[in-house]
C-alpha cells in the first residue's frame, strides 16, 4: 500500500503476527476500489470483558480519501480463536471496500448519469453460492457476484429493482458493480 497504514491491536496479543499481516493485505487491496486513499488506520481491540455477556471483538477501519472519511466498524464474539479474529477483520474489510466502491462511483460521476446505467430487476438469487442474476428491462439475464453489490448481498430479494455496472465476464457479460434503487417514500396522512 502506498499510502500510510497504521495498525492499532488493543488487548489482542495472541494473534498479533497474523493480524498484522491479514490486515496489511486486506488494506493493499483497498486500492484496487479507489486509488487515492491518503490514510488507512486499522484499530483491532476487544472493548469488553463482561463474563456474563461473553467477550466482544472489535475492528474499526477509518479510510481517507479526498474530502471524505469512510469509517467502519465490526464488532463479532470472540472465542480466542484466530479463526474468529480473522472473520471479524475480513467482514469489516468487506464493508469497507463496498464503501469505498460506493464514493468511486459518486466520484466518477456515474450516479449523476444514473439515467444512462443500465437498470433492471433481479430474478434469481443462490445465497449459499453467492451469486444471482439481473433482468435488464424484460431483455436478458446477467449474472452477478454478491462482491459486486454495493449495499450488502444480503439486502437483495427476487424483485429488487437495481442500477448496474456491466462487463464482459470470462463466460459472458455480468455486472461489475450492482447498486440498490433507492424508492422515495411519501407517507399519506389521513383526514
Amino acid at each position: 500500500m502506498e499510502t500510510p497504514l497504521q495498525i492499532v491491536l488493543r488487548d489482542v496479543d495472541l494473534y498479533k503476527e497474523v493480524l498484522e499481516e491479514e490486515i496489511r493485505k486486506r488494506a493493499d487491496k483497498l486500492e484496487v476500489y479507489y486509488p487515492r486513499i491518503t490514510s488507512c488506520r486499522v484499530v483491532v481491540e476487544r472493548p469488553h470483558k463482561h463474563h456474563h455477556t461473553g467477550n466482544l471483538f472489535r475492528t474499526t477501519i477509518m479510510v481517507n480519501v479526498p474530502e471524505k472519511q469512510i469509517i467502519v466498524s465490526r464488532e463479532h464474539p470472540l472465542h480466542h480463536s484466530h479463526e474468529d479474529i480473522l472473520v471479524a477483520v475480513h467482514h469489516a474489510f468487506d464493508d469497507a471496500a463496498r464503501q469505498i466502491e460506493e464514493f468511486a462511483f459518486v466520484q466518477s460521476g456515474d450516479v449523476k448519469d444514473h439515467d444512462l446505467l443500465p437498470h433492471g430487476v433481479i430474478t434469481k438469487l443462490f445465497p449459499e453460492e453467492g451469486y444471482g442474476f439481473i433482468e435488464e428491462s424484460g431483455a436478458r439475464e446477467i449474472y452477478f457476484h454478491k462482491n459486486s453489490v454495493l449495499d450488502g448481498f444480503d439486502r437483495l430479494k427476487v424483485g429488487t429493482e437495481v442500477r448496474f455496472r456491466e462487463e464482459q465476464g470470462e463466460k459472458g457479460p455480468q455486472a461489475s458493480t450492482v447498486k440498490i434503487l433507492r424508492k422515495l417514500h411519501t407517507h399519506h396522512r389521513g383526514h
